[in-house]
């Protein structure tokens, strides 16, 4: 049986499964959604010829997300990991910058990736993206979270049924023949387990990617179903240079595989855009100066060392840059909202251990680079919103919240807020549980 080889990188010790087909001069890194990387090449007829057509031209990496497939399945599973899933693969394969594509979920990770490291993202091809799961009054597409809701009850009582997968199967592919169809059960049940599908549908429910679309500077190929033209549209509104395709049957058909290499063709030697999606965490002391009068100089100068000394053990741990330190606070960033949360909730605790107080603010969008520095509105939304926090508290904004969806990290709602010298109001959370 002609199947390309399993390898396994590791992303944070969980190992990823990946293949590598084809020798092209060109990547292109493939993130399906549900599927596993032995059934993939089983039917010829239509998953493999695609995937071979793509491997005919370009260096194919197709690998299995955490949770999925033959890789590992962890119990918390967020875009963020999935982002660093691929940085994973790409490291192993030795690809300093590819075509990024993927499908669905896979296609809000790639998105997340193209936006926080465009020096590694060439270009970008997303097919049937959803940028949010939960219809609002901004995004008048998909669900109700009513209608999620049963969506994700039935996956968790009937996943692997073969009368379950009828339903959502022909209506994906409509052209989908018996045998086809016979692949395609088998695949799902191998992909994930029904506890594993309940889990992927919860998080697949809370994925909101609207915040990050404006910060994509790479040129962009979306591919949608003909039902899916509103999204399309929506999409093409947001992210800055993009070409649109239409599956007229299935997102895996010839003319899709073709029109993809075709997008890949003029992709070496593309600029590295000058901005970056970046999460920036600001801490602050609390009371800074009454304890500096309560201690005397010197023994305020040696906790504050302490402190400092605390602070930067954790961002080492948690990937964190320091920015800048000004008298008692810091500014950091992070190329993921969950490690930045997770470091200050650290750093507030390291800071009880000295009998101090930390108050501090995250937010996550686009930044100029500036050397070693970032500057922006995103900085500025950081800053004020580590202002507004209560002493104790982890504050961010409501786009961090959406991105750590699947986390388990718990929020507990601060209201609506206006951020001097900010447009418009802001909705802030504060951390409840990580």
């Amino acid at each position: 049986m002609d199947v390309p080889d399993v390898h396994y990188a590791r992303a944070g010790g969980v190992a990823i499964a990946y293949q590598v087909v084809g020798e092209g001069d060109r990547d292109l890194v493939f993130a399906p959604t549900l599927c596993d990387l032995f059934t993939v090449w089983l039917n010829p007829s239509y998953f493999r010829s695609f995937l071979d057509r793509l491997a005919v031209e370009l260096r194919l990496i197709v690998f299995n997300p955490r949770g999925t497939g033959l890789s590992d399945r962890p119990r918390n599973v967020t875009l963020e990991a999935r982002m660093e899933d691929i940085t994973a693969v790409m490291d192993a394969t030795g690809s300093e910058r590819a075509t990024l594509f993927g499908v669905s979920s896979g296609a809000s990770a790639c998105s997340l990736f193209a936006a926080t490291y465009p020096d590694r993202c060439d270009r970008l091809v997303v097919a049937d993206l959803l940028p949010r799961s939960i219809r609002s009054a901004s995004y008048p597409f998909g669900l109700d979270e009513e209608g999620w809701h049963d969506w994700v009850r039935d996956v968790r009582e009937h996943w692997g049924e073969r009368e379950f997968f009828e339903s959502f199967a022909r209506d994906r592919e409509p052209d989908i023949n018996e045998e086809e169809f016979e692949w395609f059960v088998w695949q799902q049940r191998l992909a994930v387990s029904p506890g594993a599908a309940a889990d992927f549908a919860r998080m697949s429910m809370e994925i909101d990617v609207t915040g990050v679309l404006e910060s994509i500077r790479v040129s962009t190929l979306i591919i949608h179903r003909p039902g899916a033209r509103d999204v399309a549209e929506y999409l093409t509104g947001r992210i800055r240079d993009t070409e649109t395709l239409e599956a007229a049957s299935s997102l895996y058909a010839p003319a899709i595989a073709d029109a993809v290499v075709g997008f890949t063709r003029d992709m070496r030697g593309a600029p590295v855009p000058s901005s970056v999606l970046a999460t920036v965490l600001f801490t602050d002391l609390v009371g800074s100066t009454e304890r500096a009068t309560e201690l005397g100089d010197r023994a305020w100068r040696e906790l504050l060392a302490e402190h400092h000394r605390l602070v930067r053990q954790e961002l080492a741990r948690y990937r964190g840059v320091e920015i800048d330190t000004a008298g008692d606070g810091f500014f950091c960033r992070f190329d993921g909202p969950a490690r930045a949360i997770a470091c200050a909730q650290a750093i507030c605790e390291s800071a009880r251990t000295l009998e101090l107080e930390i108050k501090a603010g995250i937010h996550i969008g686009e930044c100029e680079v500036l050397g070693e520095k970032i500057a922006g509105l995103a900085v500025n939304v950081g800053s004020r919103i580590s202002s507004l926090a209560a002493p104790g508290e982890v504050l961010v904004s409501q786009t961090v919240k959406d991105l750590v969806a699947g986390s388990g990290i718990d929020f507990e709602e601060r209201g609506e807020h206006e951020l001097k010298g900010v447009p418009g109001t802001w909705s802030l959370y504060a951390v409840a549980h990580a």
